[in-house]
């Protein structure tokens, strides 16, 4: 949910609101505003439609769907996605280091372990 989280935190930045005035306008405390942009609380169905209604911003916008992408072989395909998504693919793209990018499409599942055990010392 660190995805939420970080929009959240744009949003409220975007309008120039603290945590303490955006959690009075949600009815939520400062403390719950601050783990939800931390992404160490989520939400509860009824403050994600409080903040999307106060933002004006969908609910796919706060999961991440807010993107439609169609596929380049079949246009009758296609998927939600998150700008930033599309971004770190763009970018996969784009490098010069093809070994990245070529071994996230042999294996997705392994090379995002690898990737993750790496980051974690």
């Amino acid at each position: 949910m660190a995805l939420m989280g970080q929009r959240i935190k744009e949003l409220r930045k975007s309008k120039g609101l603290t945590q303490q005035e955006l959690g009075k306008i949600l009815n939520v405390t400062k403390v719950s505003i601050c783990c939800y942009e931390k992404g160490t609380r989520t939400p509860s169905l009824d403050t994600l439609i409080d903040l999307s209604n106060f933002f004006r911003v969908s609910l796919d916008y706060f999961v991440g769907n807010d993107t439609f992408v169609v596929s380049n072989e079949n246009k009758d395909y296609g998927m939600k996605m998150a700008k930033e998504e599309i971004a770190i693919i763009e970018e996969l793209r784009k490098s010069s280091n093809d070994v990245v990018y070529n071994k996230l499409l042999e294996d997705p599942k392994r090379t995002i372990e690898l990737i993750n055990n790496r980051l974690r010392y």
